[in-house]
């Protein structure tokens, strides 16, 4: 049994060594009641230019790359077909600006649960991967902030 295990943790330690996208701070909005659609952020590495080109999850058919940018004084936020990853170089997905969007909810997503998703990627010469991500659901207020952004503040 301790064999297969060990194997097993092997196999992961490969497979994400191989991976050619590093995913790291990934998490996701939880959700109040009533609430059909939320965020999942993540910083994204990749080792050789690739582009993110879907996403795939089982808690909704609607999983999309979105942008928010200012245009004219009005936030809006709209869906790409691709997000550009340079090599060596770290994108965020963080609130405001482009993260992933899921809609439709089969399910509201509880505080502390895990969102599991499968990110699709294309590289330069068409070569396709996929990867599994497990983010952690946690509050964090609509506006934007999060608690990866802000630290403790303290008077003095």
């Amino acid at each position: 049994m301790l064999k297969k295990i060990i194997t097993a943790l092997f196999v992961l330690l490969a497979a994400s060594a191989n991976a050619q996208v590093e995913v790291t701070d990934a998490w996701a909005r939880a959700t109040g009641p009533g609430q059909m659609a939320t965020g999942v952020f993540m910083n994204l590495t990749a080792k050789k230019a690739t582009r993110l080109v879907g996403i795939k999850t089982n808690l909704t058919n609607v999983a999309q790359v979105h942008e928010m940018k200012m245009d004219k004084d009005v936030m809006k936020m709209q869906a790409v077909k691709a997000l550009d990853l340079p090599a060596g170089q770290t994108v965020s997905l963080k609130p405001g600006s482009y993260h992933v969007m899921l809609m439709d909810l089969k399910a509201p997503v509880a505080e502390d649960s895990q969102v599991v998703l499968t990110l699709l990627f294309e590289d330069a010469a068409g070569v396709k991967t996929q990867q599994e991500v497990r983010a952690v659901a946690q509050k964090a207020p609509m506006g934007g902030a999060d608690k990866h952004q802000h630290g403790e503040h303290h008077n003095h």
